[in-house]
Formats: C-alpha cells, structure tokens, sequence
C-alpha cells in the first residue's frame, strides 16, 4: 500500500484505512442492492447488483457464493484488455492512469441515499470521484464520474491534461444466456427494437448525430439475464445514458466469465483539455433492476422519470391540436381563429400554431428561409401574436407555438448580422442542409446562448397568454466547427453544456411554460433534455398503425405522459395508409392525446366522434399518465394484435388496450391476460369510443383481478360492425376498469 493517508466517510464517522483490510460499501433501493469493493490502495470494484438483501452480510455472503469483484471504473494503460471508462493523456505526455482508492463517503438525500469514491493516481495529480445515488421507491440508482486535475498529495504538478475516454459508468454481467434489447431506427421509424444474445465480442450502439441523438440509435438498453425477454417475469437490468448529445453503449465479452457494459460520451473526436484544478464531471447513468420483467423495469423508469427527471411530470398534459399537417406553412389568422374554434367544440385544451407564422425580409413561405428572424409575418398574420393568444382566450383554449432557436437560414436576418454564429469549420465553406440553407448556431457561444433566451423571453413576455412551446431541431450537426472555442474537439460537449445553460435560464424565468422538444420527429427522446422539457414529439410519422411499434419502443424507458400522440387525417401523409377514425383515437389515447389535423375538411361525424374520444380520454387521463404500463402482448411477437394496459398507483383503475395489426382470413388472436390488478377486487368493465351496433358481452360486467390475470377477457368481434358504415381491416378496443 502506498502512503497515501486513505480515510472512509461513513455515517459522519472517519476511520483510516490502512486498519481495514478488505471494505465493502453497498447501496439500497427499496427492492435492489449494488455492492461495490473500496479496498484502501486499489481500484474500487463492482461486486453485485440486483435484487436485495442483507447489506451487513454482503462481503461474507458473495465471496462465498463464487463472486468476483469486476473494475467499478476501469482506467486505461496498466489492466491489458480491460475495456476503459477513463483514458488520460498525462501532463507529460504519460497515457496511463493507476487510480487508488482513499476515501468512500456517504449521506443520505430526500429521494435516498449517496456515496462517492474517491481515487486518486499514484504518481499524477489526478482524482476521480465515482458517485452513486439511489432513488429508494423508484429502485433506480444513478452513477457519474468526476474527473479532477490537480490533488495536494501528488509528487508531480499539475499541467493540462486530455480526457481522451470519459465514460459514465460500467456494469459487469455474468456470461451465461443473457440478451439485449437495443433500439434503431430512422425518421418515420424511431424505436424500433433488435433483441438478441449477447454473444462474444465487442457490440456497440453509438450517436455522432451532435444534435438530435435517439433517432437512429437509443442511449437506453434492457438486458435480460435468464434468456430470451419476457414482459411480466425474468430478471432484467435497464440502463438509460441521461445526455443530450452524442452517446456510446458497449458491451464487451471477451474471454472471461464476465461480460462489461459501458456507457457514455462518444468519445469519437472529443478529446477534452482539462486544465490544472479544473473538474469535468459526466453526464449520469441511470439503473434499475426488476423480476418483474421488462414491463417492471418500464415502471419503475417511468415512476423515477415523473417524479425525479421530467419537468411537470405530476401535472397532468393537456388535449391539443396542431397546426402542421393541417395547414402546413400556409399559415393566416383566419385559418388559425377556425382550428382554435374548433378544437375547442371538440372539447381540445391547447392549440398550438407550428411552423410558418415568422419572418420579415425573408419571410417563412418555405422551409429555406427565416429561421432566427422570431416575429411574426405582417402579411400572414397583420395583428400579430398578441391577437391569436386573445382569440384563444376567447374560444376557451390555450395557445402555443412553435420556434426552432438552435438554428437559422443563410436566408435570414440574423445570419445577415452574425455569420460567425453558426457551427462552422475555419476555412471551409459552410454546409447546408435542409432547404438548402439551413445552419445550426453555435450554442457553446454565449452571445449564441443569449440570443436564444432572448427568443423564447421576448416571445412569452410580450404575449403572456402563451403557455405551450413546441422547440424543435430539424439538422444535424455536419459541420464540426466552431469560431468560438478554442478547442474544437470540445464542440460535442460544449454545445450541449451551452443549450443546458440556456434552458436553466429559461426555466428559472418560466418555470410553468409547457415545452416540448422536437428533432424532425423523435430526435430528442432522451433522459438528457427532459429536465427541461415536460414532453416529446414521438414521431413525424403519425400513421397510427406504425406508431404502436414506435410508441411501443418509446415505452421501454419513457412513460405516456411524456410521448405526444396525435390523431391524424387519412391517407395518412407519411404511409398513404387509410385506417378508421376509432383505430386513429384508440392508439392516440395511449399517450398523450393530441390532433393533427384540419378540423375544416373533417365531417360533422367525426367532429363528434373525436369529441366523445376526448371526453372518454379525459376520464381515463390520470390512469394512463400517471398509472403503471403493463405491456401485454408485443406487436413483436407475430400474433396479429397488441396489447398492453395502464393501472392507477392505488390499482382502484385500469385502461386497457387491444389493436388487430392485421386482416388475415381464418386468423385466430390470443385471449389476452391482463395484469396489475388487485386479485381480490371486483372491476367493472365499460368499453371507451364505442362504435359496433352492439355492445361487447362483458359490457357493464363485473370480474375479480384475479379472474382478469388468470383468464382475460374474449375480444369479440374482432371487426367492428358498425351501422351503415363499411367494416374496417383495422379494430381496436379500449376498455375502462373501475373497481367496485
């Protein structure tokens, strides 16, 4: 051991390590318990993490039982083929890094309890805090890095020093029959999910997008222990990166009994310079283990989500219409007093105006010009934003807006004035996207970050009656470059520290906006922004079919108050496929019921049946916004249905969904058993956006949950015969359970 004077901070008492020979540290949730070895002059150590039990006896308990310790946060440069978190080039020159432990330090906060270790190398002035916090009711535990250059005990001085590998956290996995359920997708087709063994070698899901990083790819994972997933048994552990920007998740299974998983920043041209006394901290990575299954470790994402990680995630959301797929650009005030009008006759709360409302000199005709120029154009809307707030006050509705701050046009104002705002390589010309002009600013400039806040302050403090937000990002980042920073590979880092500063601002001055962050779809569904935002936009793709495997997706990690679901018009624009109203509600109403639509071409028909789906939403709101998600039956699973249902905290309640993906004569669909229930509580059933002639057999009927769990209930017809309508290849059923 060396002579580094170690010291454990446990329950306010000090006691020196060097009379310790082995230290064990653990760190409880309510039903989970993480083990980790602090051994006074080595590196700390995973030693377990699941299911609870007696802390005391951990250390006696799993030496016995065969476990081994696997590195807590392994370094890079003396451990041969240990896949590294961290990775240093020293002051130096020297790329290696020997971190001890010497000190372990614990309290507790209102949501459960923390500890930090504490390492530091034994020959550079270099520190890294491991920290961990535990979420006890929500059984998720957080763990981040601090990386510290500079310490009182080292023999050499500090210098600046480069973080060429900063992970967030890493987990060691038994080798056995393990797998993995990841997420791909593109736009259109976010969450789609790839499940598969986790086999021998290196497998890694990554994001260099810069602005928009979960439509290609997901910084979340399931990992399934006893095989193959299953929804409602099996041990699983979920892991979700809480960062905005660019992502790497590896596993890594090499010839040992145990496989590794990391998580962190790409560290893909990201190199950090750290200067003397300087701390880079790493964004979080959230945990949580059940036996309940992937439906168990949902829950208890969305629970900690609500209450811990969302902004408003107790507030219920609002029913809302948008103006995109309406009216598209071709906004004007009248167009706008008739949605308003509208959508309040159909019992709507909230109507957002989208894209196509701002610009002077380069007005928003098209999608080429006018970003950054954020007021109103006179010619579409001659008496401004203050008049459309008014007249939604007048037809009984909020009013909303859509603004994309982070970019411009070559087409504007604002690029006119300030063309070293935008990312841009020094001596390159600049790379233009979407319309063949736009531009992303540089959010790592603070005169950037100021512009921004000016646009969301100006917008709401001029039209106070503004209480939504929709703040979307439609480019990529394709230029890396920027003519701010003075190290360019801090760009992947320092947009996202700029875009969070911002929204800090924006968030300490409207604390009770509404803001829902949009990247051409579900570029942003991410546990990295939602501090901030209160919701996202799941998908451009509004088809209602291919949103239930979207949304199905989306639900692994993220609960239904925060996925905006929209009704929209047939042929749909993005598929041309024509389903029926009912189908476009009852997939709607399993998220955050929305419309997106031009309530004008609409018959009185289904004016009035969207009007009865909002009132029958409204009833079943609190349940499906604030209940536990069961997911019943996959739309993965080839059985020409899906299923999954929302149960109230106090289980007085359910909402319960069945949808026919397809139309095959002869076809035979499973009775669906359901789940969450109290057993021994009677649920009345009434079935919501009824259409048949008649009603279901167990319309009105009562049955035990334990009946319900045990057996389900027959969904029959499976087409819906409807008076003087055609049938429809599409059925769906909602049904209402409420205890007697």
């Amino acid at each position: 051991m060396d002579k580094l004077t170690c010291l454990i901070v446990a329950a306010g008492i000090m006691v020196p390590c060097s009379a310790l020979s082995q230290t064990t540290v653990s760190l409880d949730t309510d039903n989970t318990t993480l083990v980790l070895e602090t051994v006074s002059g080595k590196a700390p150590g995973i030693l377990y993490y699941g299911s609870s039990f007696d802390s005391a006896v951990a250390a006696a308990t799993l030496a016995s039982a065969g476990f081994k310790s696997s590195p807590a946060y392994p370094a890079f440069g003396l451990s041969g083929e240990v896949e590294p978190a961290v990775s240093i080039t020293q002051a130096d020159g020297n790329r290696t890094l020997d971190l001890r432990v010497i000190a372990v330090e614990e309290s507790d906060w209102e949501g459960g309890r923390t500890l930090v270790i504490t390492s530091r190398d034994s020959y550079y002035p270099v520190t890294v805090r491991n920290c961990f916090r535990s979420f006890s009711r929500e059984d998720v535990i957080e763990t981040w890095a601090e990386i510290v250059n500079g310490n009182t005990s080292s023999r050499k001085s500090p210098g600046t020093i480069v973080l060429n590998r900063y992970m967030s956290g890493t987990l060691p996995l038994r080798v056995g029959n393990v797998w993995t359920t990841t997420q791909y997708g593109s736009w259109g087709d976010e969450s789609r999910l790839v499940c598969e063994p986790l086999t021998r070698g290196i497998r890694m899901v990554k994001n260099v997008d810069g602005v928009r990083n979960s439509q290609t790819s997901r910084g979340e994972v399931m990992i399934s222990l006893d095989g193959k997933p299953r929804e409602d048994s099996g041990r699983v552990i979920g892991a979700a990166l809480e960062w905005g920007g660019n992502y790497q998740l590896e596993f890594r299974c090499a010839n040992s009994d145990y496989a590794s998983f990391l998580a962190g920043v790409c560290p893909d041209n990201a190199e950090y310079y750290l200067e003397a006394g300087e701390t880079f901290r790493t964004p979080a990575l959230a945990y949580s283990f059940s036996d309940e299954g992937l439906s168990g470790v949902s829950r208890n994402f969305h629970r900690w989500g609500r209450k811990w990680r969302m902004r408003h995630g107790d507030v219920e959301r609002k029913v809302l219409l948008n103006s995109w797929e309406g009216v598209y650009l071709d906004v004007s005030e009248p167009a706008m007093d008739n949605m308003m009008a509208d959508i309040a006759s159909m019992g709507g709360e909230l109507f957002v105006m989208d894209d196509g409302w701002f610009g002077g000199k380069y007005a928003r005709k098209k999608d080429n010009s006018g970003l950054g120029d954020w007021f109103p154009d006179r010619e579409k809307l001659p008496h401004g934003l203050g008049w459309l707030v008014r007249q939604a006050g007048s037809h009984g509705v909020d009013f909303g807006i859509w603004i994309e701050p982070e970019m411009t046009n070559s087409l504007s104002e604002l690029y006119e004035a300030h063309p070293d705002w935008v990312l841009h390589a020094a001596n390159r010309t600049p790379v233009y996207t979407r319309g063949g002009t736009q531009l992303v600013l540089d959010m790592s400039n603070p005169a950037v970050q100021d512009f921004v806040f000016s646009v969301v302050d100006n917008i709401v403090s001029d039209n106070p009656g503004i209480t939504y937000i929709k703040w979307d990002a439609n480019m990529t980042m394709m230029e890396y470059g920027s003519l701010y920073l003075k190290h360019q590979s801090h760009l992947a880092v320092e947009y996202w520290r700029g875009l969070e500063s911002t929204l800090d601002r924006i968030r300490a001055k409207y604390p009770d906006l509404t803001i829902q962050t949009c990247a051409s779809g579900g570029g942003r569904a991410n546990w990295g922004v939602l501090p901030w935002f209160d919701e996202f936009w799941v998908s451009d793709n509004t088809d209602a079919l291919q949103r239930i495997f979207i949304q199905w997706g989306s639900s692994y990690f993220f609960p239904a108050i925060a996925m905006a679901s929209h009704i929209s018009v047939v042929p749909n624009h993005q598929v041309h496929r024509t389903t029926s109203l009912k189908f476009r509600c009852d997939v709607a109403m399993s998220g955050r019921l929305g419309m997106e639509i031009q309530p004008a071409d609409m018959t009185q028909w289904e004016k009035d049946f969207c009007r009865g789906a909002i009132a029958d939403y409204k009833r079943i709101r609190p349940i499906v916004q604030f209940g536990d998600i069961y997911r019943l039956v996959s739309p993965y699973d080839g059985l020409g249905v899906a299923s999954l249902m929302y149960v109230a905290q106090d289980k007085s309640r359910a909402a319960f969904y069945w949808w026919r993906l397809e139309n095959l004569y002869d076809s035979r669909y499973p009775r669906v058993r359901m789940r969450g229930l109290d057993p021994d509580r009677q649920y009345r059933v009434s079935e919501l956006n009824r259409i048949d002639k008649r009603p279901m057999a167990c319309e009105g009927k009562s049955f035990s949950g334990r009946f319900l769990m045990e057996n389900g209930i027959e969904i029959a017809p499976v087409v819906h015969d409807v008076e003087g309508m055609p049938k429809s290849d599409w059925a769906s059923r909602v049904l209402l359970l409420e205890s007697e």
